[in-house]
């Protein structure tokens, strides 16, 4: 899949021009074609003769539960594949077609521990460094670095562990508490700083040795046409009935100077 990135043209700080001057044509800045591999992944939904003869507890239809089931599962699986620190692969007769992930993709706003180095556009995965503690200095650095680049972080993701100790920043010392409900709240869920105003969730299905600095705009999931979530029969070959839930695509990064990641943090 393809897709056009463009940038403005850069700020002219001395943009003066002489009353009914004829005027000289702005230089355009070139697009920059960026691609990614579509990538294919699927559950096979599979009852007996016999489940789908009788009626179970709660359903009428075992095979579309089944089905149900596996494409919420599918989801899981897509949302950790874009996640995890994968390179794009074009695949032959015998490998599959892989998409480049997003820690693949990051080369501008990035905190890496000792021995730690950037992927190249999807084309390689990033080197893993040595693991360090999250701190606030830490992020603060990459958020800047993202706003001196054009972007506007709205979403920082993390795993479970850093979530509690980006609870713990000193922007939070001041902990709110009711007495009427007997409730403290000791976490930030928001984040107001400098150069960002974003949302703060902990994420399941992302490296938990990673924090992402994210502008959603400047991401996307593509399916090809008709493939998102396609659930198709599969041939009859003995007493059972078999559907696939199938989706075919990849990551779309618009830009990556709007995004940034404080990675190889410690996880316990």
């Amino acid at each position: 899949m393809e897709w056009q990135t463009q940038a403005l043209a850069a700020v002219d700080g001395a943009n003066a021009v002489l009353e009914g001057d004829d005027g000289t044509t702005t230089a355009r800045t070139v697009t920059v074609r960026e691609s990614n591999t579509l990538q294919i992944s699927d559950k096979i939904s599979y009852v007996s003769g016999t489940q789908q003869a009788v009626v179970s507890a709660g359903r009428s239809d075992e095979l579309s539960y089944q089905v149900g089931l596996d494409k919420l599962a599918l989801k899981r699986d897509i949302e950790t594949i874009l996640l995890r620190n994968q390179q794009e692969a074009t695949g032959d007769s015998t490998t599959a077609r892989t998409l480049g992930a997003l820690p693949s993709w990051l080369t501008s706003n990035v905190s890496r521990g000792t021995g730690g180095s950037n992927g190249s556009r999807g084309n390689t995965t990033a080197t893993d460094g040595t693991a360090r503690a999250l701190t606030e200095t830490m992020f603060k650095t990459v958020e800047r670095s993202i706003w001196d680049n054009g972007g506007k972080p709205d979403l920082i993701m993390l795993g479970s562990f850093n979530k509690g100790v980006f609870s713990a920043f000193g922007g939070n010392a001041t902990r709110m508490k009711s007495a009427e409900d007997k409730t403290l709240v000791a976490t930030i869920d928001m984040w107001d700083g400098d150069f960002a105003k974003a949302k703060v969730i902990p994420n399941r299905f992302q490296r938990s040795r990673e924090l992402w600095l994210l502008e959603q705009r400047m991401l996307a999931v593509g399916f090809l046409r008709g493939r998102n979530m396609l659930t198709q029969d599969l041939s009859k070959t003995g007493d059972s009935d078999r559907r696939q839930s199938l989706s075919e695509y990849t990551l779309i990064v618009r830009n990556q100077q709007a995004l940034g990641v404080v990675a190889d943090l410690t996880v316990s």
